[in-house]
C-alpha cells in the first residue's frame, strides 16, 4: 500500500481542487492536490514538496484531517488529507489539466477520484471543519 498526501487548502472561503490530466491513472478526475510520500519524507515535508512542484507555491502544513484507503486495480492507497495554508507563490500548472477554487457547495458538482470522496463527504457534512 502506498501513502499519499492530500492538501486541502481554503482562501477566501473556497476550497483548491486540481483536474488530473488525461494521460494520468484516473484521467479527469478532481482531487485535493498532494501526491506520493518517498522515503525518508514525512507526510507534511511531501507536501510541501508536491505543491511547490506541481503548482508552484509554498504552502504550510497543518494538522491532519483524517485517511482514506481505496483499492484501485492498480493499487492500494492511504490518502492522509491535512490542511494547509498557502503561504506565497503564484499558482501554475505542471502537472494537473486544470485547478479551481470552488465554494462548499460547488464540490458537489466535481467528479472526484474515489480516495478524494470520503474528504468531500466530511466537508459537505460538516464533519470535516474548515
Amino acid at each position: 500500500m502506498k501513502d499519499v498526501t492530500a492538501a486541502i487548502i481554503v482562501r477566501d472561503a473556497k476550497i483548491l481542487i486540481a483536474k488530473r490530466k488525461s494521460t494520468d491513472k484516473l484521467p479527469h478526475k478532481w482531487e485535493f492536490p498532494g501526491g506520493k510520500i518517498e522515503s525518508n519524507e514525512t507526510p507534511q515535508e511531501c507536501l510541501k514538496r508536491e505543491m511547490k512542484e506541481e503548482f508552484g507555491v509554498d504552502i504550510s502544513v497543518g494538522e491532519c484531517l483524517g485517511e482514506s484507503v481505496y483499492h484501485y486495480g492498480h493499487g492500494s492507497i492511504r490518502l492522509l488529507a491535512y490542511r494547509a495554508y498557502w503561504q506565497g507563490g503564484s499558482f501554475c500548472l505542471t502537472d494537473h489539466a486544470d485547478f479551481e477554487w470552488v465554494s462548499l457547495n460547488q464540490l458537489q458538482q466535481f467528479d472526484f477520484a474515489p480516495a478524494d470522496v470520503p474528504f468531500v463527504e466530511g466537508i459537505k457534512t460538516g464533519k470535516i471543519k474548515l
